[in-house]
């Protein structure tokens, strides 16, 4: 490989054109024309002896060599925009924020980051997304994303901010019905509003790490659809306690296996910057890990 240190320009081309989608939308964000993108990336893949873009009238798609290219560099030049930030430690946060987050937590973490956080860091531009599905957090141009369960492998730095406790709640009219499950086993008689994604039925899971597959007419995409299934008596809903604690301290939903140990799922920051973290992800992180204990004590 050779030597790509004089090769910034075009680097940054390849990577913005990659998360951009084309030559022209990463063309604006490098505040240059169209042309000139197209050039730097044609001579980085002279440099580098490779196609990086498989171009059409219609279409630029990466090549496999693209996206393994793509998978190195990208990390690398986040970490060097990031630099001075993280020398200036003790400077004000500012520019854009970009945050992923569960759409589903948002009513408990957007209200103190909206409160707190952003009137504490007024040069801040924040730009929220809100979706259950794993985005890609490169590709898709995401300074930090934050996810409930076990993170997937990679190149990510994750951290743990809390454990969130389970819970398998149902209506009191579901209860009258099917009256409470004695055992973990009588679980899996128990008809539920199930979480399916993908096609894939989530599996309920214990503290000892068994599982059980869950039945029942009912299957949604969304812990707020599961809530009112449950709240309709559809069938029983298992769901991170502190998306129903309002439910359970009115008596809406019922705790249907208070007895059954339940896991707790880790709720994570997840962001790409290597060691050298901006200042404006670090401030977030800390804050989030504030908000999360408190929504795990919920």
């Amino acid at each position: 490989m050779p030597n790509l240190l004089g090769e910034t320009s075009g680097l940054m081309a390849f990577v913005r054109t990659v998360e951009a989608g084309s030559f022209s939308a990463a063309a604006r964000d490098l505040n240059t024309t169209p042309s000139a993108v197209s050039k730097s990336v044609a001579r980085l893949e002279k440099k580098i002896g490779t196609r990086l873009f498989l171009r059409s009238t219609r279409a630029l798609t990466l090549t496999q060599d693209g996206q393994l290219f793509f998978e190195r560099v990208a990390p690398l030049l986040r970490e060097l925009d990031s630099s001075d930030e993280a020398i200036r430690s003790q400077a004000v946060p500012s520019g854009r924020l970009r945050i992923s987050m569960p759409g589903e937590l948002a009513p408990l973490l957007l209200p103190g980051l909206f409160d707190r956080f952003a009137t504490t860091y007024p040069d801040l531009h924040l730009d929220i997304g809100l979706t259950d599905r794993f985005v890609d957090l490169i590709r898709e141009d995401y300074d930090v994303v934050l996810r409930v369960g076990d993170p997937a492998l990679g190149d990510l730095i994750v951290r743990h901010l809390a454990d969130l406790p389970m819970a398998v709640v149902a209506s009191p009219r579901f209860l009258k019905s099917w009256g409470m499950p004695g055992s973990a086993e009588a679980l899996a008689d128990v008809p539920f509003a199930r979480f399916m994604s993908g096609g894939i039925v989530t599996p309920l899971r214990l503290a000892d790490g068994r599982t059980v597959i869950p039945s029942g007419r009912v299957d949604c995409d969304s812990g707020a659809a599961l809530i009112y299934a449950a709240r309709s008596g559809l069938g029983a809903a298992y769901l991170l306690r502190c998306l129903v604690a309002r439910e359970l301290n009115d008596g809406i939903l019922l705790d249907l296996a208070p007895e059954i140990a339940l896991p707790k799922l880790p709720f994570n920051a997840l962001h790409a910057f290597g060691r050298t973290v901006p200042l404006r992800v670090k401030l977030f992180c800390d804050f989030m890990a504030g908000e999360a204990k408190v929504i795990a004590a919920i």
